[in-house]
């Protein structure tokens, strides 16, 4: 009988971290790619997936939804099981800037996610084609100034970070560049070189090789410092415009009623994987910076974006459909 009291009693002695038992999936997860493959998204995505598989023990797989600026793939996000195995790699776009462009969004995106971590950043970059007669970004402010509306800017499209990069700047130089959108980078990138369009605000990556190759002009980087990939190339804030930071960023999300436990796991394990050199040179080989922080972190850091983002796009007046 003592024996027996002491055994139904031995849970009330043992401290509490002892029984609490970590969260771990039971099932196979997935990251949801509001984007179609290939992109920086997506690529991001599939780096995180092959590691979460490996760290927490269960396949980890991409989905990709993409549609209506990503806006899709975030309410598959939003009304899924808040059980810790979807999540999505959410951008610039989707967790800030989209809910000040659409009139009626399909989700809250402060309400219904919670974060889990941001994960990498890639900067903008500003490229002109040779014939622009400005070799700096002070210059091309100045052309800008003697001649207003003379010169249009190219981005990916509407809403991109290109394209309020690109108002951004205006907005903090009181320039008057005319923007042209783009259906992606590939068909923006065949007018640039042919000089049909003179500017292009759109992240850096895809036109290193272009620039190497003298086949276009850099002229800034929008990051806070300068970028590791053209460590030669001034910043804009370097170019006399104080406190301008446009980058594009990634992170990952989860439903908003995902449980705690499982929150945490799945912050640490980004946070582990974030810091290890073969996922920052994996990383770097995409153009990007790998930029941990943990949820509660990357809430703050959304914040400070939505105050910057929502009044560029105020001042721009821009509304999609």
């Amino acid at each position: 009988m003592l024996a027996r009291r002491t055994l139904l009693a031995l849970p009330a002695l043992l401290p509490a971290a002892a029984l609490a038992q970590p969260w771990a999936p039971t099932r196979p997860m997935r990251i949801v790619v509001p984007f179609s493959g290939g992109g920086a998204t997506d690529v991001t995505a599939r780096i995180m997936a092959e590691r979460l598989s490996q760290v927490l023990g269960q396949a980890c797989v991409v989905d990709n939804r993409p549609g209506a600026g990503g806006n899709i793939g975030m309410e598959v996000v939003a009304k899924a099981d808040p059980d810790g195995l979807t999540l999505v790699m959410t951008t610039i776009g989707t967790a800030s800037i989209n809910q000040f462009l659409y009139p009626r969004l399909p989700f809250d995106p402060a309400r219904d996610f919670a974060s889990v971590a941001l994960v990498n950043q890639v900067t903008n970059a500003i490229v002109v084609h040779p014939s622009v007669a400005a070799n700096n970004l002070q210059e091309l402010l100045a052309l800008a100034r003697r001649e207003p509306a003379s010169l249009n800017y190219a981005t990916p499209g509407n809403g991109t970070s290109g394209h309020m990069c690109g108002e951004y700047l205006k907005f903090r130089t009181q320039t008057d560049i005319n923007h042209v959108p783009y259906r992606g980078t590939g068909a923006l990138m065949a007018d640039l070189l042919g000089g049909r369009v003179q500017i292009a605000v759109d992240n850096l990556p895809s036109y290193i090789p272009h620039i190497r190759e003298g086949r276009l002009r850099i002229l800034s980087v929008t990051s806070r410092d300068r970028w590791f990939a053209v460590p030669e190339v001034p910043t804009v804030m370097e170019a006399g415009v104080e406190n301008f930071e446009a980058v594009a960023w990634f992170g990952l999300q989860a439903p908003a009623r995902t449980p705690r436990p499982a929150l945490e796991r799945l912050t640490a394990a980004c946070m582990e994987i974030c810091a290890e050199p073969a996922t920052i040179s994996r990383f770097r080989e995409l153009g990007a910076t790998a930029s941990p922080l943990n949820g509660a972190d990357f809430d703050r850091f959304i914040v400070a974006e939505n105050e910057k983002w929502g009044a560029v796009v105020r001042a721009a007046n821009i509304r999609l459909e």
